[in-house]
């Protein structure tokens, strides 16, 4: 067996035990995939959630890890990305053609996620982080006006 072929395999496993139930800790994961077979530490159970595009969301009052495709897409700007940017937006600025937003740490990906699916006409793209996102707007005169909208999802 080939090493990428191992990483798949415990890619797979984590990735279904998310989908499967409630996991709150890097801990649960561990102890999960030592049940199915794979010696695995703490650091790369951080790189494979990272590389799952995982983050932590709040499902009946705990913090449990989920998948980008498990996350509703909003149609817009409405009530679902005004949800996300309430929980998880700590902060929205702009520079130059620039939307910065900074979320907790872990949370970036949350958020980038629900901005690109809002498809919002004036943004070209979106890089994540672990608590920025650079927001690239299509023009330098768009990135304030988006920059307050965003902002006050926040409220």
């Amino acid at each position: 067996m080939r090493m990428t072929d191992s990483r798949d395999q415990r890619l797979r496993a984590i990735a279904d035990l998310i989908r499967t139930r409630p996991v709150a800790s890097q801990d649960e994961i561990a102890e999960a995939l030592a049940a199915l077979g794979f010696t695995v530490t703490q650091a790369t159970i951080s790189r494979d959630l990272e590389q799952l595009g995982a983050a932590k969301v709040r499902r009946s009052g705990l913090l449990v890890y989920t998948l980008p495709e498990e996350i509703n897409p909003p149609a817009s700007d409405g009530p679902q990305m005004e949800t996300v940017f309430r929980d998880w937006v700590r902060s929205v600025d702009f520079a130059g053609n620039l939307v910065v937003i900074k979320t907790p740490p872990g949370s970036a990906h949350l958020v980038g996620v629900a901005l690109d699916r809002a498809e919002l006409p004036e943004v070209a793209g979106t890089i994540c982080g672990d608590d920025t996102i650079f927001v690239a707007v299509r023009d330098v005169v768009s990135a304030p006006s988006l920059a307050q909208r965003l902002q006050r999802l926040r409220i």
